[in-house]
């Protein structure tokens, strides 16, 4: 039981029984993480992952982990719809999840901000060391003589070259898709508070279009750097920052779109009401935030 303080009453507070989830999704972390270490390790990028490669194990992996972890969203998100429609969350309740969502996406901002850390220490550090500035020793000198400071890096020590992915294409085109979704998406919000699920559905249509666009796109990117570029995740560190930041944003965006499609199925079946629609905001949130990220992405990654 919990207090009401501004009622001076007790309200009731659900307490679930155990579950199975939590353990399944350590298990689908746990093969995440291990798969995709190994994929990197010796896969040096997607080019080289086939069913006959002996090394390439760590894929199979990967793809295992991912299987795993949307089984147990699936199986969760539908206990907790079933437990939030059967009346059995309180009020206390909503303010934990919108606690743990808070915190949750304070864990993605530290995730990528380590990311960002790296590049901006490569970028502000590493490479100037490398190219002779500041240096106490004769670390320019000793390691690679003939480096030039100059980012992008598209020049490894080996003598392989590539080139750097430029900003006014469908990176661009990639940057106004999200911020235009972002708004549909805070359209939708409007129309829910409004108890308008019509108007709700006509804008949550154009935000899933956008998403899987994105995708779409970026994956074509992808395609276009592997194979006609020559920019993979083994082009020394501008090609192994370039698609762990990408990458990385969009596996998220991946999620946000799952995400934003459960909403939208289930504006569909009349679930959220004006006053009760934590579950869209945290998607909407999460939404926002892959938006965000993707904007310092596109200005620190593609533009400077």
């Amino acid at each position: 039981m919990a207090h009401n303080q501004e009622h001076g009453e007790y309200e009731h507070y659900y307490v679930p029984a155990q579950s199975k989830w939590p353990f399944i999704g350590s298990i689908a972390l746990g093969l995440i993480v291990f798969g995709a270490a190994n994929f990197v390790q010796h896969s040096s990028g997607i080019q080289k992952f086939s069913v006959g490669a002996t090394n390439n194990w760590g894929g199979w992996i990967l793809l295992a982990g991912i299987a795993t972890l949307l089984v147990m969203l699936i199986g969760w998100w539908n206990h907790v719809i079933k437990e939030s429609l059967g009346g059995l969350y309180s009020k206390q309740m909503d303010r934990s999840f919108r606690q743990g969502m808070f915190w949750f996406i304070t864990s993605e901002v530290m995730f990528f901000a380590a990311f960002f850390g790296a590049l901006f220490y490569i970028r502000m550090f590493v490479v100037p060391w490398l190219g002779g500035e500041g240096a106490k020793t004769s670390t320019h000198d000793v390691l690679w003589p003939d480096f030039v400071n100059v980012w992008p890096l598209v020049k490894t020590p080996s003598g392989e070259t590539t080139e750097g992915m430029l900003p006014w294409g469908l990176p661009l085109i990639n940057t106004i898709l999200l911020v235009t979704s972002s708004i549909t998406l805070t359209f939708a919000h409007h129309a829910i508070k409004e108890n308008n699920k019509v108007k709700a559905l006509n804008w949550m249509w154009p935000t899933l279009i956008l998403g899987a666009t994105f995708l779409g796109l970026q994956a074509m990117e992808y395609h276009h750097a592997y194979t006609e570029m020559g920019l993979t995740l083994g082009s020394g560190v501008y090609g192994s920052t370039f698609f762990m930041l990408t990458g990385f944003h969009g596996m998220h965006v991946t999620l946000g779109t799952i995400m934003l499609t459960v909403m939208t199925f289930r504006i569909a079946e009349g679930h959220f009401k004006s006053d009760k629609h934590f579950a869209f905001e945290a998607a909407a949130w999460y939404w926002h935030f892959v938006d965000v990220v993707w904007i310092g992405l596109f200005i620190f990654v593609y533009c400077l």
